[in-house]
């Protein structure tokens, strides 16, 4: 209610929130300043000191933990089976209903495993709070078929599970809802504590970041104004630049030592082969760089020590990484890495690339992948399970978990949201959705 033009400016500070909430104490004090803005103030050079504090607003972490399965589901494909999945939903003011969890696909072709289902009771209100739970046909579209509906509380699932009857679905129609003989059953129900993100944090686990850039000869010349590595004079970063920047300066805070694994892929060092995962510090023991500006250093000067050439691989720097966080896993360490690919063109080596990213849904890993200039990045979107198909390898195994988040960044560039913010979106997600796999509890 303030005119702030009309009160004195005393200084401005800024931080990413990471940097407070990885702090012991979750505080953390920064020196004011003048800013930009108001250089030209008479002011007094120290202009005061900010003491911020970050407390997580959550009242209850209880989770109702159940296996949901439906039977007898009408078939909608007339030449294949049905693909089915369930969408839980709460009701809020006006009669609107607001997705809260969504099951995984089950696929036709394998064996139905029903999976759990993880539901924060103060996410839907109470446990007797109405909800909506839909059965779905899956479609490769994105267009799913509606097979039922009910609507049930969470205490009434657990009367299901305690009865162990099933309740009829229902489908809606024009004279109203026609009762199916489709059946959703509860064939297990517990109540328990779900960590958060923060919880894991305060326990000492680390998010350590890792980065590999694409040097394939379709970015350019370098040293051309056009070309996606063209390093500007005045200091403007590219799109390279912009994107180890912005999600570096987040991830820095989770990692304590600050030694980041950097790799460049698709280029041709001085007087070599083509090589598909490179150090970017040039060296040919060790593949770490100090902090950002590590990175930042060892990517200019891969620059001019680099032919480029290609195809675009992604196989051999995946199993890079996956390769390090296994060795941490075997180690005992309590941390999860985070895999930065910058790329500006379409995987050469698309099943390569499926083939380790379902070994890697094991492991405490997740990969964030940066479509960078005008390519047709739809293959792409294929990596990212967002659609609710899981990846298959080569042999038929499925992937444990999505482990990818793809985002191209013609999208975001000009946008109200961030790289970082839709980058980042679903790795507290991923994150946790690893430990509860593991049954890995913080222990503080």
């Amino acid at each position: 209610m303030l005119k702030l033009e009309e009160q004195q400016f005393l200084g401005e500070a800024s931080c990413a929130l990471s940097e407070i909430i990885t702090k012991s104490n979750r505080s953390l004090t920064l020196d004011l300043t003048h800013g930009e803005e108001y250089t030209g103030l008479s002011c007094p050079q120290n202009c005061g000191r900010l003491a911020l504090h970050a407390e997580e607003c959550i009242s209850s972490k209880t989770a109702a933990e159940m296996i949901l399965r439906c039977s007898e589901l009408e078939h909608k494909n007339l030449f294949s089976r049905t693909d089915p999945f369930l969408v839980i939903s709460r009701y809020v003011d006006g009669g609107l209903s607001i997705p809260v969890c969504k099951t995984e696909v089950i696929r036709s072709d394998l064996k139905p495993t029903w999976k759990p289902v993880f539901l924060n009771i103060q996410q839907v209100g109470s446990k007797d709070s109405p909800l909506v739970i839909e059965c779905f046909n899956f479609n490769s579209s994105g267009k799913h078929d509606l097979i039922g509906k009910l609507k049930k509380s969470l205490l009434d699932l657990e009367k299901l599970h305690s009865s162990g009857t099933g309740e009829n679905l229902a489908l809606p129609t024009a004279a109203g809802d026609k009762i199916l003989k489709s059946q959703l059953f509860v064939d297990t129900f517990s109540e328990s504590t779900q960590h958060t993100f923060l919880d894991y944090l305060a326990a000492g686990f680390e998010v350590n970041f890792m980065v590999a850039v694409d040097f394939t000869a379709s970015n350019g010349n370098p040293r051309l104004p056009d070309s996606l590595h063209y390093i500007d004079p005045s200091g403007r970063p590219n799109a390279y630049q912009r994107a180890i920047l912005e999600v570096g300066e987040v991830l820095q805070f989770y990692d304590s030592d600050r030694r980041f694994p950097a790799w460049g892929f698709g280029a041709r060092p001085i007087d070599g082969p083509v090589c598909h995962c490179f150090n970017l510090n040039g060296s040919s023991t060790y593949c770490e760089v100090e902090g950002i500006q590590g990175i930042m250093m060892a990517y200019t000067s891969a620059l001019l020590n680099v032919s480029l050439a290609g195809p675009t691989l992604f196989g051999p720097v995946i199993s890079n990484a996956a390769q390090i966080a296994g060795q941490s896993l075997a180690n005992g360490h309590h941390r999860y890495f985070v895999l930065l690919i910058i790329t500006d063109g379409v995987v050469t080596d698309l099943q390569e690339t499926k083939d380790a990213l379902v070994k890697a849904s094991d492991l405490p890993l997740s990969i964030l992948i940066v479509g960078v200039g005008g390519a047709d990045f739809k293959e792409m979107e294929v990596l990212d399970a967002d659609k609710g198909e899981r990846l298959e390898s080569s042999n038929g195994r499925v992937a444990t978990r999505d482990i990818v988040q793809f985002v191209p960044f013609r999208d975001v560039q000009n946008g109200e949201i961030s790289v970082v913010q839709e980058l980042l979106a679903e790795l507290p997600t991923q994150f946790l959705s690893y430990m509860r796999s593991r049954d890995i509890r913080p222990s503080y």
